[in-house]
């Protein structure tokens, strides 16, 4: 074997390895259990914030963003009139979670919404700077969670002026 051929399976090697590297962190080590919940806040039309028991809660959270947040729950009840009484996002579109975190299927939930399957609601406005947690219901009562750039986020993270209708960004 000459050595142009060692060199190139090191390098080779050492490609695969950083792939599975990169991959692997990004699926599995951000992501952690979230903290076990017993309720979802919801935002009012009139921008109070009402809180609604939830059973079988499971989360993961990213521990490097606050976009890696994914949460899947039931409602005790079927959330007949909600519409009318809470706040609904301009535009939602759930961000795919990690293959292992299987009850949580991003594809299909962008599908219900679409097709009104499923209701989006706000649930908590700027839960970190510039990012606001959105809540799925269907009308059986499964939920789903996850949050997603606002307006305010985008401008701030695309490097565009924010302006006034912006709050101030925490040091």
């Amino acid at each position: 074997m000459n050595w142009g051929k060692i060199t190139v399976a090191l390098l080779v090697g050492a490609a695969v390895a950083a792939g599975f590297g990169i991959w692997y962190t990004q699926t599995y080590a951000y992501h952690v259990p979230a903290p076990e919940q017993n309720g979802i806040t919801l935002t009012t039309l009139e921008a109070e914030t009402a809180v609604l028991e939830v059973t079988d809660f499971t989360a993961i959270q990213s521990e490097s963003s606050p976009l890696g947040f994914r949460a899947c729950f039931k409602l005790p009840e079927p959330p007949l009139g909600f519409t009318e009484i809470y706040d609904r996002p301009d535009e939602t579109g759930p961000t795919i979670a990690p293959g292992w975190f299987d009850c949580f299927d991003a594809r299909q939930i962008g599908e219900d919404l679409l097709s009104r399957d499923a209701i989006a609601l706000m649930g908590t406005k700027n839960i970190a700077y510039g990012i606001d947690r959105i809540i799925a219901l269907y009308p059986d009562g499964t939920g789903f969670a996850w949050h997603q750039l606002n307006n305010c986020g985008r401008k701030s993270y695309d490097g565009s002026p924010v302006g006034e209708a912006c709050p101030p960004r925490d040091e």
